[in-house]
This record gives C-alpha cells, structure tokens and sequence, in this order.
C-alpha cells in the first residue's frame, strides 16, 4: 500500500510540472542564497540536490528570492495559493525541481543578532608591546609582479586618472573578470595570473581569498600599498569567514577598506572613505556608515548596509589576521616556504596565547608562524 502511495504521489509531481510551464534559473554552482521578506540575504542557505524529484523550502515569508552564482528568482508569496513551483538548471545538464512552499508555522529566519556581539568586543589594549614583525610589501620591481602589470595590462585597466581612480578602476575589474563561489576548492597555484587562468578556461570562480589575493598582486604591481585581510567571528572553529583588501592612500594618508567579492567600499556620512579599523569603531559605537550604492555579489544581488555591515561583516570584524609580508604567490604551498601572519583580536578574544606560535604541515613542508596582537596601532601601522 505505502508503494501505491507513494507512486501516486511521484505520479502526480511529475504530471504536475509536465503540465506546466515552469520558470528557470541557472547555476553552475550547488550554493543558493537566499533572502526571506526585508531580511539580509543568508549566504549558502540551500544546496541544490539535482537527485531530488522535488526539493521544497519552507517558509512563513511572504517574499522570497533564490540567488544561484549566476541569476535570481524573486516569489511574493499569497498565502492562498501556497506552492511556487520552479526549476533549476545546473551546469546546463542537471534539473533541480524546486519548490518554495508557505508555511505559517515555518521558522522566522532573522539572522543572529552579530552586531551585538561585536559591541561587546570594543576594547582593545593599547599597552600591548609584545613583539610582532614589521609589515613590508613588494616592490612593484619585482620581475613577477612586473610580469602581472605587463600581462594583465593593468596600466590601461587602472587609467590614468589620479590614485582613488586607479584604486577603484581595478576594484571593479577584478570583480566583474571573476565570479565568486564561497564552495569552491582551491588552486594549487594561488596567484594573480594563475588564477585567473584557471578561472576562464574551467568556466569557475573563487572564494573570497582567492579574489582578494588577485587585487592584492594588481595593486601591488601598480605601485599600490596593499593587504588583504581575513575577517574573522569570534568563534575559533567556524564555517564562514571573510577576506578583503585594505589599501594605503597616499593622498588620503590613510587605509581604506576595498572588498572585490562585493565590489565595495565603505564611507562616513560626509563621503569619507574608511578604513577597516574605522568602520570596526563605527558598527561598536553606533556612528553613521555608508555603504557605495553599487555594491553587489556576482552582479545579481545588490547588498544593503544592513546585511551587508550590520551583518555579514559584523559578524567577520570580530578578529582580523594578515600576512607579514605582502606579495606575490604568499599562498601556493611549496616546500621550505615559511609564512608569517598576524591575529589583532580583542581583549575578549576566546584564545589570546600562545602570543606566538610555528607550526610546520608535514604534507606540504610549509612552516607558519601566527603572532598576536591586542593593539589596533600596531597592528594598521603606516606603511614605511
């Protein structure tokens, strides 16, 4: 009888989207994010399963949209007619059918309160001597990032406008050149040209890291002072993190904060540009922000101030870390390398010792040495 049952139901699912004439939306990723009524859009909320005969998501909101790495589909749900039937296309090869379903009784999916939880880690201590290494960065001399400058021709990709010009120019051509995908593995070679080799002839994108690793190499073969940052919750084990760039203006005599994965930047309500640190101060103390109207994931999806700073990077500015040294391929494993960073955490981070620590992984034979730190001025040093 339960095979009955359930054949009848199958019968009618599959007689159910034959009949009509369902929506499509492509991906090549498995990912979906996903933004309930005015809610911040969830990151990776929903994982397509292509082998599902129908893949339905829950929900008491009455607005629903479904971003893929590669379009949107936006539902207003009316409670009366409860089921919105859709497809997605994976790879161009793989159906998912997908349904999003009301349910008065679903969940309310309101983010957790990340904000709260930064406030509660203001203080940091200024006292704080112990010894960290002074941070350097590459010349653009260097015959590989000359060959990035020559290869890429960054020259006409920068312009030949004043420096915020060039700054913003390659901020938006590496975020329209590359896709991201947070689930992507990464290459084994981790450098400005290599990946985005591998990113055009594979049809793929990067996470995060790999994108800010790309901007870094461009500005720093332009002559451009620049780090890129991990920001970090304050968990030690966690699932989701996030890596921008922080660059020195030399006519601003400042750092300024420059993300490629969204494609932004952040301002004071005066249109000052800030820095990392003084949009950390700002979310603590509850001071104005402005987030650059443009700012989006992968084309598709315009972010907010509040999902995106009160948020998503709330939630990431909680610790920070960076490497010693700036410069080319920091990343590719080799055996021998030795690599440096530095944690600037506050004084209630979870773990504030060892103050220093090495570690070498046997399968790579690479040597890490973390340092950390409890002062924010030692930590976003004027460049020499």
């Amino acid at each position: 009888m339960k095979r009955a049952i359930l054949f009848f139901f199958l019968f009618s699912v599959t007689t159910t989207f034959a009949q009509k004439k369902l929506k499509v939306v492509r991906a090549t990723s498995t990912s979906v994010d996903i933004k309930d009524d005015n809610y911040p859009v969830r990151k990776n909320a929903w994982t397509i399963m292509p082998n599902e005969k129908l893949d339905v998501y829950t929900t008491s909101a009455k607005k629903v949209t479904f971003y893929t790495d590669q379009e949107s589909i936006t539902f207003n749900v009316d409670p009366k007619v409860g089921e919105y039937d859709f497809i997605i296309l994976v790879n161009g090869t793989d159906t998912a059918r997908t349904q999003v379903k009301y349910d008065a009784k679903a969940p309310n999916r309101r983010p957790v309160a990340y904000l709260d939880t930064l406030r509660r880690a203001g203080k940091y201590n200024f006292s704080d001597r112990r010894e960290i290494p002074v941070f350097t960065y590459q010349s653009m001399d260097n015959p590989n990032l000359v060959r990035i400058r020559k290869d890429l021709k960054l020259d006409s990709v920068a312009g030949k406008g004043n420096e915020l010009s060039k700054v913003f120019n390659l901020l938006h051509w590496v975020h329209n050149l590359i896709r991201h995908d947070g689930n992507s593995d990464n290459p084994t070679l981790k450098n400005a040209i290599e990946l985005i080799k591998v990113c055009r002839e594979q049809n793929r994108g990067v996470n995060c890291r790999m994108l800010a690793t790309v901007l870094n190499e461009c500005y720093l073969a332009m002559g451009i002072t620049s780090r890129y940052i991990t920001c970090m919750p304050k968990e030690t084990n966690f699932d989701d993190c996030h890596v921008i760039n922080m660059v020195f203006s030399k006519d601003l005599k400042k750092w300024i904060w420059i993300d490629p994965t969204f494609d932004s930047y952040v301002m004071d309500e005066k249109g000052n540009l800030l820095g990392i640190q003084e949009v950390r101060e700002r979310l603590v103390k509850g001071m104005p922000l402005v987030l650059n109207a443009d700012a989006n994931w992968n084309r598709t999806a315009l972010q907010s101030k509040e999902y995106y700073l009160q948020t998503y990077m709330a939630k990431n500015l909680y610790r920070l870390e960076t490497p010693v040294i700036s410069q080319y391929d920091t990343e590719t494993w080799t055996s021998g390398k030795e690599v440096a960073y530095v944690e600037l955490l506050p004084l209630d981070g979870i773990i504030q010792t060892p103050q220093k620590r090495e570690s070498t992984i046997q399968k790579t034979g690479v040597k890490f040495i973390n340092y950390k730190t409890n002062n924010p001025e030692m930590f976003w040093t004027t460049p020499k």
